[in-house]
């Protein structure tokens, strides 16, 4: 079957599995009040698609989270189609990317590596297992304010510190067969959506991801829309993609059903 957009949606079924962290309840830095609820409806939007979807698990301590990212690349099989989605917070340090875990009292310049979780690690140990694509969201929904003195007076010697105490998340460039979507453009703030339920970057990902026979560049093309127009170009979600098959759906859905 052959869509509007001119993919052709016939296409070999790949087992799908997805990961999904929430984490709000953070020890030292800023409470994030939407991230759980981000979870459990992205979790939830995940499993109604057909995804073996595990989590949410929410409020991950360091060592817990490393676990969870562990199980979850030996889970995964050649072929498989993967998702990871993060919503919580995230720093750059050092031109490297950072997921910040619950337990982020005492992170510092010294152990940051062994105390927050790096992007590049898990997304090389994922393509080792050589799947047919790797979706990454990462909701990441402000910039992390780094609490530990060390810390924030290394960044604020470094010569390229082009933000006080705390950088954003930068782009990544993903290893072929990957898209990664950031909520936002690299070292800038995103909308946690306080007075709402999700934040708006998973707001529009939940409207959007469960759409019947959508390559996957059209479903984040219609999700960056939504979240410009609700921020008045505010906030402008960031995707990079690598990937090479004419064709990724996450929910393909056979016509007169």
């Amino acid at each position: 079957m052959a869509t509007a957009s001119g993919y052709n949606t016939i296409s070999r079924p790949h087992r799908k599995l997805a990961l999904v962290i929430g984490i709000g309840d953070y020890e030292s830095g800023a409470i994030l009040h939407n991230t759980t609820n981000d979870a459990r409806d992205m979790s939830s939007k995940l499993n109604s698609i057909g995804f073996i979807c595990d989590g949410p698990k929410l409020d991950l301590a360091h060592t817990d989270m490393e676990l969870a990212l562990v199980i979850f690349k030996h889970s995964i099989r050649e072929g498989d189609l993967i998702l990871f989605y993060f919503a919580g917070h995230g720093t750059q340090w050092e031109d490297q990317n950072f997921l910040i875990p619950k337990d982020d009292v005492n992170i510092e310049a010294i152990n940051i590596h062994n105390r927050a979780i790096l992007i590049q690690k898990f997304l090389d140990d994922f393509n080792d297992r050589h799947p047919f694509a790797t979706i990454i969201l990462l909701d990441c929904c402000r910039v992390y304010h780094l609490r530990n003195p060390q810390l924030v007076a290394a960044l604020t010697r470094a010569k390229n510190a082009n933000v006080p105490k705390s950088t954003g998340l930068k782009q990544i460039d993903g290893k072929a067969g990957m898209l990664i979507a950031f909520a936002c453009a690299p070292g800038t703030i995103a909308n946690d959506g306080t007075n709402d339920k999700n934040g708006l970057f998973t707001k529009h990902l939940l409207e959007h991801i469960g759409t019947p026979n959508k390559d996957i560049r059209m479903v984040m093309a219609a999700v960056t829309k939504g979240v410009m127009a609700d921020s008045k170009l505010k906030q402008i979600p960031s995707v990079t993609v690598t990937i090479w098959e004419e064709y990724v759906c996450l929910f393909e859905q056979n016509s007169g059903k």
